[in-house]
């Protein structure tokens, strides 16, 4: 009897380091709700704008305060992320996208250089929008810009492509 049990312990401690386990039913994704990538940037700037005695500098400027570019300004885009405008150069300050210079692998450079031509021709496409936001530049002197048209993010519309991620804070890989 004992024998038995014993056999029976050694067989359920195999089951369990073989990966045996109880099935589970799959989740139907198309019912899980898609988060908005951008819902924690309107929040902490909605949180901005209604502390009493923030700064100036540390609240988003209103739309209607930002410069219109012309539909026929002269643009140089950089890369998916940055072009120059007017003297300046712009780093779009709500994405990040792929790094072309130099891009860290073969996807990288892949996605980096369909984002560069892509924000090419949204610049391209008609007038927009520069609206700053808290900070005025980047450490490597780029002016931060919030890019619109018509009320809508052109960062927005690279994340929607796949070509670009919501600004985190920080660059993460675009690599594996």
């Amino acid at each position: 009897m004992t024998m038995f049990a014993g056999l029976l312990i050694g067989l359920l401690y195999h089951q369990i380091d073989s990966g045996w386990s109880v099935p589970r039913a799959e989740p139907d994704l198309a019912s899980l709700p898609v988060p908005d990538p951008y819902a924690r940037s309107r929040e902490s700037m909605e949180i901005l704008r209604r502390q009493e005695g923030a700064p100036p500098s540390a609240l988003p400027t209103e739309r209607t305060g930002a410069p219109a570019v012309p539909v026929d300004a002269s643009f140089q885009v950089i890369d998916g992320d940055t072009f120059r405008h007017g003297g300046e150069t712009i780093r779009i300050a709500d994405i990040d996208t792929p790094e072309t210079h130099p891009s860290r692998c073969a996807r990288e450079a892949e996605l980096g250089a369909r984002a560069t031509a892509r924000l090419e021709a949204l610049l391209g496409g008609g007038g927009f929008e520069l609206r700053p936001i808290g900070r005025d530049e980047d450490r490597y002197g780029r002016k931060l810009r919030i890019v619109e048209r018509d009320g809508r993010s052109l960062g927005e519309i690279l994340v929607a492509e796949g070509l670009a991620r919501p600004w985190e804070g920080r660059r993460r890989s675009w690599c594996g």
